[in-house]
């Protein structure tokens, strides 16, 4: 399972927001490491610099330099919609008719084709294959003479999971779907005004959290201030996997550090399926806080059983043979000496298509541990996610073709538990109806296509080819 995309927004006439995006990027790339970029805008024009890579390979000096304003958002990418191309580096920026925005997405939306042969229709081009482009055409295409205006119509065409800002070349605009299925946050900076995925980017910047940014709102903010537009009252629909996995341990949604809820996993997990143990271990680095959880939890000693090659990222490079027989110690290298002759708890976020697991626990097996007991803090996913997660199809999910007990088989561990869906929300400590469980239950928030396709764009619009979006201008 990979991350979803991080999305970054900031008006200040005080900092250089070029510079502060960057590092609000960077508190923020573990929610994506396929591109990155920004815009800016000072009042007349909209620049935007973007490339492929991580945040410090993709931005210099200069290209900061080159980036002046006093509104900026950012983006850091993992393909959900659309492959991972150049020319689909966010932010995007679009025209029409005089009228220009930059736009950054994190999410899916799933009615994506159906929109995009409209606005064919109507003469709007694309220049990538996302749907966040389609948002932006949308958003241009809309009749209303207000930029508000403009967002609520859109957002009462578009189908699926949103967290967006958007820039204008002199307002910076904020908003999250009915649902708010993905995480949005609101922040205040030597009076200027931050909205960024997580409050991670905000501490990294030394922002001060004012809030969430509600379900359904839009923010705006101008040369006169803030502005919120609520919605009506909608049920809630956010991601569990945020709290299980997604987000920054240091990060708080809904009140509650994450590492603290993670951790709570974890003693949930030792209260569900205690087992005889000499060791704890939480596969590093998502799993850390609940394997202490669950290491507090049952009495049994916690260690660092795997030591994480933290510098191991997307590469292009391919390993030869004798590398790529390695597996999984290209990313973890095993402790043999702690290891040796002991009964080990292995304590882990998820499992998805049962790939990684079994090389971990071989791993471990080597090193000499004479039994595995694998604890899950996410109960299993039998279903796909179709709101801005790159998970699996279904018929790549080992809980959707096996039993548990199949897949302990199948990962070679001695024993193998789940945490129950009514633990997992106890250790989150908010009520059932606020999430979205969807990838365990199957019950969507909003119709879904059984299988759907990322590249559904791109395939429709034929193989494109053209240059990144580097330096490129756009002018008000």
């Amino acid at each position: 399972m990979h991350e979803s995309c991080g999305v970054f927004g900031v008006y200040s006439h005080h900092e250089d927001v070029a510079r502060l995006t960057f590092f609000a990027l960077f508190a923020l790339q573990h929610r994506g490491q396929e591109s990155s970029g920004i815009a800016t805008a000072d009042g007349n024009r909209i620049r935007v610099f973007t490339g492929m890579g991580r945040v410090s390979n993709v931005f210099t000096e200069d290209s900061l330099t080159n980036l002046p304003g006093y509104v900026a958002i950012g983006h850091n990418r993992y393909s959900t919609s659309g492959s991972s191309r150049d020319f689909n580096a966010q932010p995007i920026v679009v025209r029409s008719e005089g009228k220009s925005i930059a736009l950054a997405h994190n999410g899916n939306i799933i009615n994506a084709e159906y929109l995009y042969d409209e606005l064919i229709a109507q003469g709007y081009t694309f220049r990538g294959s996302t749907d966040t482009e389609v948002v932006a055409n949308l958003i241009l295409s809309a009749p209303d003479v207000t930029w508000e205006g403009k967002i609520r119509y859109a957002m009462n065409r578009l189908q699926g999971a949103y967290s967006i800002t958007m820039l204008t070349p002199n307002g910076l605009y904020a908003f999250r779907d009915p649902f708010g299925v993905r995480p949005l946050c609101l922040g205040k900076l030597d009076g200027g005004w931050v909205v960024a995925s997580e409050t991670c980017a905000l501490d990294h910047i030394g922002a001060e959290f004012v809030r969430e940014v509600q379900a359904g709102e839009i923010l705006t903010v101008k040369e006169t201030g803030l502005f919120n537009h609520p919605a009506a009252p909608h049920p809630r629909g956010a991601c569990i996997f945020e709290h299980i996995y997604f987000a920054r341990p240091d990060s708080v949604i809904s009140g509650r550090l994450l590492y603290q809820a993670r951790a709570a996993m974890g003693a949930g997990l030792a209260k569900e399926h205690p087992v005889e143990a000499d060791l704890v271990m939480g596969v590093p680095d998502s799993a850390t806080a609940a394997g202490i959880g669950y290491a507090h939890a049952s009495g049994i000693p916690v260690v660092e059983g795997l030591i994480k090659n933290r510098y191991v990222g997307r590469t292009f490079i391919e390993p030869d043979q004798r590398l790529r027989d390695l597996g999984v110690k290209m990313k973890f290298n095993p402790l043999p000496q702690i290891l040796d002759g002991k009964r080990l708890i292995v304590v882990d976020d998820s499992i998805v298509r049962g790939t990684t697991t079994p090389n971990v626990i071989r791993t471990l097996r080597k090193a000499g541990a004479r039994e595995i007991h694998m604890r899950i803090c996410a109960p299993p996913i039998k279903y796909p996610c179709f709101f801005g997660v790159d998970m699996a199809t279904r018929g790549e999910l080992i809980a959707a073709q096996k039993s548990v007990p199949e897949i302990c088989e199948w990962i070679g561990a001695d024993s193998l538990g789940y945490l129950s869906i009514e633990g997992l929300l106890q250790a989150v400590g908010e009520p059932r109806e606020n999430f979205c469980l969807a990838c365990f239950t199957g019950d969507y928030p909003v119709p879904v296509q059984l299988e759907m396709d990322k590249l559904a764009l791109e395939i429709r619009m034929g193989a494109r080819s053209g240059d990144a979006c580097e330096g490129l201008d756009e002018h008000l």
